[in-house]
């Protein structure tokens, strides 16, 4: 080992002597902050880190050993090395890097569960973008025409990945709760502190498209839905319902999507009630297939207003509605930035909206009250490195297509071309 030419033995014990001083780095230091790495410190330290890589390819000319950086066996040590670690990410909860992961043990402890910002991964990662770049400027050195495609994908793959990590430190992902008719200028972090924003957003209203309502029976002493591990259901769509649960035949005879519960002393009744706090009730029938027991009464999901309500067919057997579930939901919004623009605009879920830099996303709403929210929570991303990121991605695709355009099995040989001609 470590006599010239170098292997694959040199290039796995790089890979593992790396990993190892990392995990030292982990252990002593914790993990690494990438919000020193802010701009502009970030683009300085892009700079001398490429700087870096070209003045060690020059020397390299003239040293054997370095020669081996932009070798055949360095780009597969490297690249598996650090793949071994996007594995474990993929297979491990990861946490916010702005939180404390307190659970996980070893993996915790390891950074495994806040990979991106752990040392192993990050010491892994410059080795096989340092490998990538050497191989990249190398190809770049002794140019030919018909390295375009490979000169695209490593350069664009170098590119991708450098700025990614780079804009790691200037990436801002906020949270903002806004309610009707109230500008608001201030979002929280995932630790929960508060920022001003250059923009603000105005809730102008908030809706739900939902699912029609289900029935389900339920076990009486533990509320779970019946069968166990297989329960059945029955979706009541605009048309009354008739049909079976369990040993039950089900009728649904009067549906009020938008009802309001009336009790007195030894009754329940629910009747239309068009405003705010409405729930859902359906009036049910039950017969027993075997003998004949018939039940029958209001069942409803209730709401914040109103109570819940189920429907006992038996001493261990319910009839109930769960919660409705949400189809779509959506914020139409007003938002307005430090430099006087405006907008009007409906955010949806995987709709959001680009303004001043910003993303805005649809995140959640106060289930507690559902449909009738009169808050509205949105997501902000604002990654600046993104527009780098892309270029990198778009010279990868055109790389591809080189790829396959240049092929030789695309290209007619003379003799092929002569006799076109000829015919």
């Amino acid at each position: 080992m470590w006599k010239q030419p170098w292997g694959y033995a040199e290039g796995w014990t790089i890979s593992f002597g790396l990993f190892l001083t990392g995990v030292i780095l982990q252990v002593t230091t914790g993990k690494v902050d990438a919000t020193l790495f802010q701009y502009p410190l970030n683009a300085i330290v892009g700079g001398v880190f490429l700087f870096f890589l070209v003045m060690l390819y020059v020397v390299s000319r003239k040293a054997a050993a370095l020669q081996w950086f932009y070798s055949l066996t360095a780009s597969i040590t490297s690249l598996t090395a650090w793949m071994v670690l996007v594995i474990i990410m993929g297979l491990t909860q990861q946490v916010a890097p702005s939180a404390t992961a307190t659970h996980g043990g070893l993996l915790s402890g390891l950074g495994f569960m806040q990979m991106t910002s752990s040392w192993p991964f990050l010491l892994l990662f410059l080795y096989f973008i340092s490998v990538l770049g050497l191989v990249t400027i190398h190809k770049i050195s002794r140019f030919r025409w018909k390295d375009i495609p490979f000169l695209l994908n490593h350069a664009g793959l170098f590119i991708t990945l450098l700025a990614a990590v780079l804009g790691n430190g200037d990436l801002q992902r906020l949270r903002m709760t806004a309610t009707l008719d109230n500008p608001e200028w201030r979002a929280t972090d995932d630790a929960g502190q508060m920022t001003e924003l250059p923009l603000a957003i105005e809730l102008k209203s908030f809706t739900i498209d939902e699912y029609p309502p289900k029935l389900l029976a339920i076990d009486n002493t533990t509320g779970k839905a019946l069968p166990e591990g297989n329960p059945e259901n029955l979706l009541v769509e605009e048309s009354l319902l008739s049909g079976s649960l369990l040993d039950w035949d089900i009728e649904v005879t009067r549906s009020l999507p938008m009802a309001a519960c009336v009790r007195t002393v030894d009754t329940m009744n629910f009747v239309a009630f068009h405003s705010e706090g409405a729930t859902t009730a359906l009036l049910v029938k039950a017969r027993h297939k075997t003998d004949g027991t018939e039940k029958s009464g209001w069942v409803s999901c209730g709401s914040f207003m109103f109570p819940y309500v189920s429907l006992p067919l038996s001493d261990s057997v319910s009839l109930v509605m769960p919660e409705l579930e949400p189809k779509r939901f959506a914020s139409e919004v007003t938002v307005y930035t430090k430099s006087g623009e405006r907008a009007d605009a409906l955010i949806e879920v995987n709709k959001p909206l680009s303004m001043d830099g910003w993303k805005i996303y649809q995140l959640s709403y106060d289930e507690a009250k559902g449909k009738w929210s009169s808050t509205s929570i949105f997501e902000l991303v604002k990654d600046p490195w993104l527009p780098v990121v892309y270029i990198g991605i778009l010279m990868i695709l055109l790389g591809s297509v080189c790829l396959f355009v240049l092929a030789p099995g695309n290209k007619q040989s003379p003799k092929a071309v002569n006799d076109t001609k000829t015919e």
